[in-house]
């Protein structure tokens, strides 16, 4: 029994020994049929080629970075007004073209080293429908905000009026994606350029000022005239620098329920309306009390 035992595992042992020795020569062959000296020349072509393509693309970069640059500092020097709008172009020109030489870079890569980019195009294809469809709304204000931008039709300090959402105030800021403008009432408003339809800009003109005084006409209209305009005349040499045309005298106008007024008209720098109409309608009060003329009270009922 002890002899059958022992030449059992003598056989079992010789097994695994033949297959130990035939699975390490089936590495040495396949280690031995390895060309090394095509795999290091191969490897010492594709990197001296990645240099070459890495070189040459850091020298497109900088390049066309130094064109873009000189040519928006050229435009800069010439412009005279708000260069908010040319900062934001020159910051998205330069985005635009710094990914639009990544992805050629990529595909330089890829393609030097040998992997089916065109596979990974189609791929790539496919998935960039989904992320579009999934992102039309964030394309949408990127599209939306670049053309508000090159149009100029805002700019950082305008007061502005969305009349489809019913918000006016201070733009405090422009961007690709969003605007933000300040109430009147110091409400921030943070706004997705797709939901801006309708932009009145009411800081690219000459604001109109309307000051309405009422008066009694039976104190004598003449007198009274007389006093506004010696008022317009002082406050017009005042603020000369902020006021663009008048203050014109319109004459005496009906409020409705036998109550009067006389109308000054004048045309001011935008922003200042505000400011000049409490001016000017302080002073025509004071002058007025001062030479014993009376501002009606009673309240005007709108039927």
């Amino acid at each position: 029994m002890f002899f059958l035992n022992a030449t059992v595992d003598s056989s079992t042992n010789l097994d695994v020994v033949d297959q130990a020795t035939k699975k390490l020569s089936a590495w040495q062959r396949y280690w031995d049929s390895i060309n090394w000296d095509d795999i290091l020349a191969t490897f010492i072509q594709k990197s001296i080629t990645l240099l070459i393509v890495l070189v040459l693309f850091i020298i497109i970069r900088r390049v066309g970075n130094f064109l873009i640059n000189q040519s928006f500092e050229r435009q800069q020097q010439k412009m005279t007004g708000s260069i908010t709008r040319l900062k934001t172009i020159h910051t998205l020109s330069s985005n635009v073209f710094s990914y639009f030489l990544l992805f050629f870079f990529l595909y330089a890569v890829l393609d030097t080293i040998g992997i089916p980019v065109g596979s990974l195009l189609a791929g790539a294809g496919i998935a960039g429908v989904a992320i579009g469809l999934g992102a039309q709304g964030f394309m949408n204000d990127i599209i939306t905000g670049f053309f508000i931008i090159l149009e100029q039709q805002i700019d950082v300090g305008d007061y502005i009026r969305l009349v489809n959402l019913q918000l006016e105030g201070t733009v405090t800021s422009v961007g690709i994606r969003t605007i933000q403008m300040k109430s009147t009432d110091g409400t921030v408003h943070f706004i997705p350029n797709r939901n801006i339809t309708t932009i009145s800009n009411l800081s690219r003109a000459h604001m109109q000022v309307l000051l309405d005084i009422r008066i009694n006409p039976n104190e004598g209209y003449d007198a009274i005239s007389q006093l506004i305009m010696q008022v317009n005349t002082e406050l017009s040499e005042k603020f000369k620098s902020e006021i663009f045309d008048g203050p014109t005298l319109f004459g005496m106008v009906d409020l409705g329920n036998s109550n009067y007024a006389i109308r000054t008209v004048m045309y001011v720098e935008n922003g200042k309306q505000y400011h000049l109409k409490e001016e000017f309608l302080t002073a025509y009060v004071n002058t007025l009390n001062q030479h014993g003329f009376t501002i009606p009270n009673n309240p005007i009922v709108v039927n």
